[in-house]
């Protein structure tokens, strides 16, 4: 029978671990992908019923026997099952207890999420974002557990969803103070991320830093809340990093420019370039214009970026602004302001324009949930937003590749320089 290693996840206890492959998966042949959201869901449902049964064991921590023992103890585990779910079979174990009390009065341990005889589910992606990403509240987190397993869910208890919760805002505050000294980091994107529903405190939104390392694994740098537009807030996580031993300056940073990000920047790492996202920048120029005109303008704006050197791309820079400069200043403006900022990537490695040229790590891995206006009725609490953030993004990031062209990265870090994305074979000292 095959076997497939799944890739590094946020938790280290499943580092490592090998899942049967060999069987099809929601009748497609298997995929890396689908394997990691299997041991991720597997993963889940391990603490969801941990965290049942430490509610458990904590209402009877009292009990004892008549020589003075505990009288409900953990005895090992179920024989593992399979739980069909919406993407394939996910390997599952239910703890047993032992109770040294009354025969006639014994305690059992019965896990709501994984009852005796469930064997399937209707699909395990209504619980994931459920539990990742909405920051739900107990009662909602019942509901959304009996549309996954069934009526079975419903007596999940608020003291085990509790529970649940403040084991995440634990794992979070731990990564928080994760030492950094041996870090080193060539690149880094920044974003503040909207959530649906809406942080209910002062801090509106989650400020996220993904960084890529000098081996091209890319990872969560830091994550906090705050406004995306306020210097004082990316100083506080930019100078948290700096304190835990990030003392090397990122050779760039990619980000929207509407961010108070750039000012605190220049403050705590005035060495690292700059690059402006064009994903953000196309979408603000266009605004600015009328809709007829915006499909001929968006193909203008490709031809910048898509330059192949950068004396090109300021050609059709210079192109753009004379087109439209007249008729439509504003959005011409929005271009102008930042055009040494939007070309920063030429210095760097071709392989990696594809990587620097947008924030896209960030946008993408909050496509689902994040929003730029509205607001909902729902708010999330502080810790739940943040938590909920934090999950995400650790699920997120073990299914990350590499950036391209990771050999590279060293020489970026050498300080060789990059003329129009090609090494040059002397630089200087």
């Amino acid at each position: 029978m095959s076997e497939t290693t799944i890739p590094r996840l946020a938790d280290p206890s499943i580092v490592g671990r090998r899942f049967r492959s060999d069987l099809p998966i929601g009748g497609y042949s298997p995929d890396p992908l689908t394997e990691v959201l299997r041991a991720g869901a597997r993963h889940l449902i391990e603490q969801a019923v941990e965290a049942e049964l430490v509610a458990l064991l904590t209402a009877h921590v009292g009990d004892r026997t008549e020589d003075g023992r505990a009288r409900l103890v953990r005895h090992g585990h179920l024989p593992e099952r399979e739980v069909m779910t919406g993407i394939g079979p996910v390997p599952v174990k239910v703890p047993r207890v032992r109770d040294r009390g009354n025969e006639a009065e014994k305690v059992r341990f019965k896990s709501s999420i994984l009852p005796p005889y469930l064997r399937k589910a209707k699909s395990i992606e209504e619980l994931l974002p459920w539990l990742y990403l909405k920051g739900i509240s107990t009662g909602d987190f019942q509901e959304a557990l009996a549309a996954l397993l069934g009526p079975n869910a419903a007596g999940l208890s608020s003291t085990t969803i509790s529970r649940l919760k403040t084991d995440w805002w634990t794992e979070y505050e731990r990564w928080q103070r994760r030492d950094l000294s041996a870090r080193r980091f060539v690149y880094i994107w920044a974003d503040g991320v909207y959530f649906k529903p809406r942080m209910s405190e002062d801090k509106q939104c989650v400020l996220v830093l993904i960084g890529a390392d000098e081996w091209g694994h890319k990872e969560v740098l830091g994550l906090t809340d705050g406004y995306r537009e306020s210097t004082q807030n990316w100083r506080e996580l930019l100078l948290d990093l700096k304190r835990r031993g990030l003392n090397h300056a990122p050779g760039l940073a990619v980000g929207d420019g509407a961010l108070g990000f750039w000012a605190a920047l220049r403050e705590v790492f005035g060495a690292t370039r700059e690059q402006r996202c064009w994903v953000h920048k196309t979408g603000n120029v266009l605004n600015a214009m009328p809709k007829s005109v915006q499909q001929k303008a968006k193909g203008h704006l490709h031809d910048i970026w898509q330059a192949e050197t950068k004396a090109e791309a300021g050609a059709a820079f210079d192109f753009f602004v004379e087109t439209y400069g007249v008729k439509y200043s504003k959005a011409v403006a929005k271009l102008a302001k930042d055009r040494d900022v939007l070309l920063s990537f030429y210095d760097f490695p071709a392989e990696h324009w594809k990587h620097i040229r947008t924030s896209n790590p960030i946008e993408s891995t909050f496509a689902t949930v994040r929003h730029r206006t509205g607001k909902t009725k729902g708010c999330l609490s502080r810790k739940t937003g943040l938590a909920m953030a934090f999950k995400m993004m650790m699920s997120a990031q073990a299914k990350w590749r590499k950036l391209d062209g990771v050999n590279r990265m060293p020489e970026i870090v050498q300080g060789i320089a990059f003329i129009d994305g090609i090494k040059q074979l002397h630089h200087a000292a």
